[in-house]
């Protein structure tokens, strides 16, 4: 380092032993052989850096970190001599001491050479054999998780503010109001009629009741008895089976059913929503879709039919099923967003749903058929043609949707094995073609339609069956489908799409009325068996009411994006009300057109005798829609009843009544013993207008049967008096019942019996007063039935034989 020139020249360097010693650089002084080092930035720019006072550490150096903690740098730039620096120090080591001792500039300032400590660590490392130290154990502790009950405790109560959440809370909340009253008096009324919901409610009760005493036997109702497979007269409701299981009685179907009635509502409104959320649509979107979906007026004439308005887990299953897949409408297919486990929910779902009825089901499977097509044929080609989205599906996902199919398709197989046992109804065609609607039906409402009952009741009656044709869905929900088309989230091509689905699925709710049918309607359901219920094309009006719902939310959640980029623009940037309620006025007209104005009848009293009369029995009066009643009465006991009706058997129903009009008299009683039928039960309240009102004031004493007055029924024991009690009477022949006269009325000769009596009177019962028979008298003549109710043995039924 060279001498720094003083006021009278340079100073010259100090000899050594050796000869001149160079200057010693400093420790921060740049090496001889090397370039000149920066300052560090941080020390140049720091206000504080080398003030007295600073608690800021200064690198330890020579003396000029000494002269920085305090001395006058000016002695230095001045070029003064070696003894300036020297003084310097000194007087920088002067101004150490008098500051404190816990000073920390006072430490550096001291001892130059050695680096500042602000204070002593906590020891990391202790001596052996001592145990450690609680502060260190404290500070490195880890916090400890929530145990299993918080972390459930939390799962839960977050998960009952999920947005699924309230949308179950909402559906719940209003399939109660929009079935209003259902649930007013659910133990005593049915809603609609007390036809259709009697035999329904009995069809829940019977399976519930079956599969926990006798599984084997569930196709063998007590019902139509002694038919084989006589559950498979209709759909069966076989998914409800669980809740079936709950309760016993009359009074406690009627309740199952009525519960099952809101809650299937409540099911339409889920599924629509989270269908239409899973495709793409907002919140309000899928609001309004599941709505109109779920309550379109169309829907109110059936609600009579549980069969029909189950279906909420058909767009359910397809939303799981598009979830599992990672696939939207709106943001196409997403591989990060599969799960297997969402896609076998899905198919699971489906399963179930099929086993509700086959009305329904039949068609959903073609749906999923058509879908594993497509993908068949998509999934291969965005294999080949994007390597990088490889695996497509992945293992666990190509498994669930091989395992599936399989399942569902074995199941669906499986109950329709004794549907296709079940016996043949009449002409495929016929039916189909006097079901089929007109293409105004589209526009006409139903009479349990508050809105457009009344206003459509002159265009509903030129329909050929108005319970069937009214298929409105909605005047609102055409206007929005309609904006949609034009105004929309959804791209062109997938309105188009959706328009082209839209005209297919009314095509095929035509029927016949397009183009006969030959290539729509019939070839895809014509051929199967009434049994399986799919004789009726307007019930496919489910699939044109959601592809229009589709439609209507992609306008709405347009009309919803388009406010909200208005509503940025505000202070504060939130809708304003007038806003907001634009955005729930479709909401609200919707939810205006659904309101119903349905019946809810009382439900017959059951009668004592059906709770205690057991074995196999026919109860009269008997007749199409009395019957339905009677087999609700029947789930006390589940005893056998020749009684039935619904569903397709309506034909051999109708056969077996005809041939029953007389009893009691000879044939009518070998008739029924050929059934196997033990008992008649007759109900005096219900005979009154039917040609069984004086079936209970007949002598029966010369027919071989006897007969029980109860308080409100008088039962026909069909057994033998001389066989012994508990043994049913069979014919003498039983093998020769197929060969038994076609008209066992209009036989010229009848055997000899005491009716057979030529002294007979014409009209016994011309009498101004009909007495009963006094007690003991023998003769039959004063209470032979032979009054108009009765049908004259002249006249020729139908044979014995369906």
């Amino acid at each position: 380092m060279a001498a720094k020139p003083g006021p009278d020249g340079p100073v010259a360097a100090k000899p050594g032993p050796d000869g001149p010693v160079a200057a010693k650089p400093g420790p921060d002084a740049p090496a001889a052989d090397s370039p000149a080092k920066a300052p560090d930035k941080s020390t140049a720019e720091s206000p504080t850096a080398g003030k007295p006072g600073s608690d800021k550490p200064v690198a330890a150096g020579g003396p000029v970190e000494a002269v920085a903690a305090g001395g006058p740098v000016e002695a230095v730039a001045a070029g003064g001599p070696v003894e300036a620096v020297a003084a310097a120090a000194k007087t920088a080591d002067t101004k150490t001491d008098l500051k404190p001792a816990n000073d920390p500039a006072a430490g550096i300032a001291s001892s130059p050479q050695k680096t500042a400590k602000s204070g002593e660590p906590l020891p990391t490392e202790r001596p052996p054999g001592v145990p450690p130290d609680p502060w260190t154990a404290f500070a490195t502790a880890a916090e400890r998780p929530p145990g299993w009950f918080r972390r459930t405790t939390r799962a839960g109560l977050r998960s009952l503010i999920h947005e699924y959440a309230l949308v179950i809370y909402a559906g719940v909340l209003l399939a109660v109001a929009l079935t209003w009253p259902t649930l007013r008096y659910p133990l005593h009324t049915l809603p609609q009629d007390i036809w259709d919901p009697s035999r329904q409610a009995w069809q829940i009760a019977w399976s519930g009741h079956i599969l926990l005493t006798d599984p084997v036997r569930l196709w063998q109702a007590n019902a139509f008895y002694p038919e084989p497979n006589s559950f498979a007269y209709g759909d069966s409701l076989l998914g409800y089976a669980p809740f079936g299981m709950i309760g016993e009685g009359p009074v406690a179907a009627v309740l199952r059913y009525n519960i099952l009635f809101v809650l299937a509502h409540a099911l339409l409104v889920i599924g629509g929503y989270a269908l239409v959320r899973q495709l793409g649509a907002g919140r309000t979107g899928a609001a309004v879709a599941a709505v109109a979906f779920a309550y379109a007026p169309w829907r109110l004439a059936q609600e009579g039919h549980l069969d029909i308005v189950s279906a909420g887990a058909i767009p359910l299953a397809l939303a799981m099923l598009a979830r599992g897949h990672g696939w939207s409408l709106r943001r196409g297919f997403r591989p990060r967003r599969r799960h297997a486990g969402w896609a076998a929910a899905g198919w699971l779902l489906a399963v179930w749903q099929v086993s509700l009825g086959f009305s329904l089901g039949v068609p959903f499977l073609y749906v999923l058929g058509l879908i594993l097509l497509v993908m068949i044929v998509v999934v291969p080609l965005r294999w080949f043609r994007r390597p990088v989205d490889r695996p497509v599906l992945g293992w666990r996902l190509l498994l669930v949707d091989t395992l599936g199919p399989l399942i569902l398709v074995g199941v669906s197989a499986l109950i329709a094995i004794p549907y296709f046992k079940a016996p043949a109804g009449g002409p495929a065609g016929t039916e189909i073609a006097f079901y089929s609607p007109p293409l105004r039906s589209l526009l006409i409402g139903p009479a349990e339609s508050r809105i457009w009952g009344a206003p459509h009741e002159v265009p509903r009656s030129s329909l050929s069956w108005p319970a069937e044709m009214g298929l409105l869905p909605g005047f609102v929900l055409y206007a929005l489908a309609l904006a949609g088309l034009a105004f929309s989230i959804w791209t062109l091509r997938q309105r188009l799409l959706l328009l082209a689905g839209l005209v297919v699925t009314i095509i095929l709710t035509l029927g016949t009325n397009f183009f006969d049918g030959r290539w729509t309607y019939l070839p895809l359901f014509g051929h199967l068996p009434a049994s399986l219920g799919l004789r009726i094309p307007g019930r496919l009006m489910l699939w044109s009411t959601l592809l229009l719902a589709i439609l209507a939310a992609g306008a709405v959640a347009e009309f919803v994006r388009r406010a909200e980029q208005v509503a940025e623009q505000r202070i504060p940037p939130w809708p304003g009300p007038w806003l907001r309620l634009a955005t729930l006025l479709p909401l609200a007209l919707v939810l205006l057109e659904g309101w119903n104005a349905t019946a809810h009848p009382v439900a017959p009293t059951q009668p004592l005798a059906m709770r205690t009369v057991t074995g196999s029995m026919l109860v009269l009066p008997t007749s199409a829609l009395t019957d339905q009643t009677i087999m609700l009465w029947s789930t006390s006991r589940f005893q056998p009843i020749a009684n039935g009706a619904g569903g397709f058997a309506a034909g051999r129903q109708a056969v077996l009544r005809r041939n029953v009009e007389a009893f009691p008299d000879t044939e009518t009683i070998q008739y029924l013993r050929s059934l196997r039928i033990d008992k008649v039960l007759l109900l005096r309240s219900e005979a009154a207008g039917t040609p069984w009102e004086r079936a209970g004031d007949v002598p029966v004493d010369a027919l071989g049967i006897r007969r029980e007055d109860l308080d409100d029924a008088v039962i026909f024991y069909l057994t033998d008096p001389s066989a012994p009690a508990g043994q049913p009477t069979t014919p003498a022949n039983p093998s020769a019942q197929p060969s038994l006269p076609a008209n066992p009325f209009g036989q010229p000769s009848l055997p000899a019996d005491p009716f057979a009596q030529p002294s007979l009177p014409a009209d016994p019962f011309a009498q101004p007063s009909l007495q009963p028979p006094l007690a003991g008298t023998p003769s039959p003549q004063q209470s032979l039935p032979a009054g108009p109710s009765l049908p004259p043995t002249t006249t020729t039924p139908p044979p014995l034989t369906s």
